[in-house]
């Protein structure tokens, strides 16, 4: 009987403990999507709504007004900047209505926020198109192709920040301390030095690719003597993806000083990394006579995160964060104008 007894008591034993182990699974996994929602943040029909905007707004500026090959003029490129910012502004309404007050506010500051910091990323296309000679009427193309790796790091830097600050607070202050100290070395003149045609992913493709020597129209691959080679206009594209991993770097932290909002904090860099490379073509001559820019740029990196850095004690809001930026950009601009930079002898 005693025999028997153990023996039946064993088996619920076992069963218990595979309950326990599916009920531990199911906790886990219900607390993985809780991070997820979490993450995400707004509801999931926000999410499609703007997905679906960012998708046809690309597909018709592509099919339409970019189907072939074109020297893109000064007219077209400011109208298309424009038709940009007027998308984004509008989009800001809709995030006023349907999410609050706030959420408008910090959408607004972080596009300014993005939009001012990426006046650098002008320059850096304008020196990675002269160093590797890319055509002016195959420069759109190389812009627009790297689209989709723009977005999905800047999805990928987001959300890993966002996800730092939620479970590790101190990372804060790393975040306010890389923008600080990039600030104060750019106001300083110690301006980075880039070379694009020594960026390591770009020698590493020069090495594990075969390339072709010249370009050969608009296509990053071609097939010659039977096996496919690289062009130096996908070179161009690596070039350009690779810039956009260091400039994520100061752009991200300074909009997570702004907001902690996921869906803010993305589509404001989306709007604002699609407008830049249409804005490229129409301020790629104008922007370096604004001789006060750089500095500007860098107060507004020192703002932003001493901003952070201090937000724990003295938190500053959204609307006096927008107040400081429109008058250092105003200043920055006027400035330029009243002192122009010297014309070479």
């Amino acid at each position: 009987m005693l025999r028997k007894f153990t023996k039946v008591g064993a088996v619920p034993g076992r069963f218990l403990g595979k309950d326990s182990a599916r009920s531990n699974n199911l906790i886990d996994s219900r607390r993985f999507f809780r991070e997820i929602a979490a993450l995400v943040g707004n509801p999931t029909y926000v999410w499609m709504i703007f997905g679906a905007a960012i998708v046809a707004a690309i597909a018709v500026d592509l099919t339409v007004f970019h189907r072939k090959a074109q020297r893109i003029t000064l007219r077209m490129a400011l109208l298309e900047s424009a038709a940009w910012v007027g998308l984004a502004l509008v989009f800001d309404v809709c995030v006023y209505v349907s999410l609050g007050h706030q959420a408008g506010l910090e959408f607004f500051a972080s596009y300014v926020v993005e939009k001012s910091l990426s006046v650098d990323n002008i320059f850096l296309f304008l020196l990675i198109f002269h160093a590797l000679g890319v055509p002016a009427e195959s420069q759109h193309k190389v812009l627009y192709s790297g689209v989709i790796g723009a977005l999905a790091m800047r999805a990928a830097f987001v959300f890993a920040g966002i996800a730092l600050l939620r479970h590790f607070h101190p990372v804060l202050f790393v975040f306010g301390g890389i923008l600080l100290a990039t600030g104060i070395r750019m106001l300083l003149g110690g301006a980075r030095e880039l070379s694009p045609e020594r960026n390591w992913l770009v020698r590493l493709t020069r090495r594990v690719l075969p390339v072709t020597d010249g370009y050969r129209g608009e296509s990053f691959w071609v097939r010659d003597g039977g096996k496919w080679n690289a062009t130096p206009l996908f070179v161009a594209l690596i070039a350009v993806e690779a810039m956009d991993i260091i400039f994520a770097v100061d752009s991200v932290p300074a909009v997570l000083a702004i907001t902690r909002d996921s869906f803010i904090a993305y589509s404001s860099n989306v709007f604002a990394i699609l407008g830049l490379r249409t804005m490229y073509f129409g301020l790629a001559d104008i922007l370096p006579r604004f001789r006060f820019l750089h500095p500007a740029l860098a107060a507004i990196l020192i703002f932003v995160g001493a901003k952070m850095l201090i937000a724990d004690t003295i938190p500053i809001s959204t609307e006096v964060s927008l107040g400081v930026l429109a008058a250092i950009l105003l200043i920055a601009v006027c400035a330029s104008m009243l002192w122009p930079r010297p014309e070479p002898k």
